[in-house]
């Protein structure tokens, strides 16, 4: 009876043990194409095709489960080492499929361009689309991976973090009473400007910044004569490969005249820390905010 009582007791033990394959359940969650995914068990094999995705998935400690990549995320932290599937616009369906995913994750615009998608749906791998856009929709794709991973808990906590971090911003901008526009290169040649609609908009925002630009698009080709006559504060200048070696603005005709360049008030920014709708979008505001309003400590 001893006996049977203590198989009684250790089966129950293990059962009830946290991470044990009995604890392990179905996930569920919809993506941003109102798509609703069951998964059996927590994904662990998951392939980003998109660098937000990749950096979310870091941050929200799912890093492991990331098995592939595309060839711009070699430059991502800690994703060198990981095979590439090609380019987020062209991934290649094979390298994809040797990877072995139970998830692959993309941008709602990709699964409507990339006609593979469909062939990797029909082979019974999942594919979760978002749309990130603003700090929101970031968080809600950042919860969302976690659950779909086995790390809500983890992603709740940094989507928290994010949150204090961006409340924290907001009240050194408020104390400070200054306002200022701000013009955002995207490229030099043709002049391109960020609009409205893209996540650099948001981190603007964010830094008590005005976006002179009030063109509802991501980019738009922008005229010398409008911004000479707009004349902002501050003038940011993206470095990537979308601008990969912008000039002095100081020796750029016209651009020189701009109250932002006589007055030093240019700052030259990492591509990747504002152009992708990820963790890193926080920190570019934290960014601006200590170059702009001097706060060196009260940003860490």
């Amino acid at each position: 009876m001893k006996t049977f009582r203590i198989v009684i007791l250790l089966t129950i033990g293990i059962m009830l043990t946290p991470g044990t394959p009995s604890s392990r359940s179905a996930v569920v969650f919809t993506d941003d194409t109102g798509t609703t995914l069951s998964l059996s068990s927590p994904a662990r094999r998951v392939v980003p095709l998109y660098g937000a995705f990749l950096e979310m998935l870091m941050a929200i400690g799912a890093g492991d489960s990331i098995v592939a990549r595309t060839r711009a995320d070699s430059v991502i932290p800690g994703a060198r080492h990981l095979p590439s599937v090609g380019t987020h616009m062209k991934p290649n369906l094979e390298l994809i499929v040797s990877a072995k995913p139970d998830l692959v994750v993309l941008t709602t615009s990709q699964k409507g361009r990339i006609s593979e998608i469909l062939h990797l749906e029909k082979l019974g791998i999942p594919v979760a689309a978002f749309n990130p856009t603003d700090f929101e929709s970031i968080f809600s794709t950042m919860i969302r991976l976690g659950i779909a991973t086995g790390h809500e808990h983890e992603a709740r906590m940094k989507v928290e973090e994010m949150r204090t971090k961006l409340r924290t911003f907001g009240e050194i901008v408020q104390k400070s009473g200054r306002k200022y526009t701000a013009f955002f290169e995207v490229r030099e040649q043709p002049l391109t400007a960020a609009g409205t609609d893209s996540i650099v908009n948001q981190i603007l925002q964010a830094a008590g910044l005005e976006n002179i630009v009030k063109t509802p698009r991501k980019f738009i080709q922008f005229s010398v004569e409008t911004l000479l006559s707009e004349d902002p504060d501050y003038y940011i200048i993206q470095k990537g490969p979308m601008n990969p070696n912008p000039s002095d603005p100081r020796s750029r005709p016209h651009i020189q005249r701009l109250k932002a360049v006589r007055e030093n008030r240019v700052l030259i920014v990492d591509e990747y820390l504002f152009s992708r709708p990820g963790p890193s979008c926080v920190e570019a505001v934290g960014f601006l905010v200590e170059r702009i309003y001097g706060a060196r400590e009260s940003v860490k």
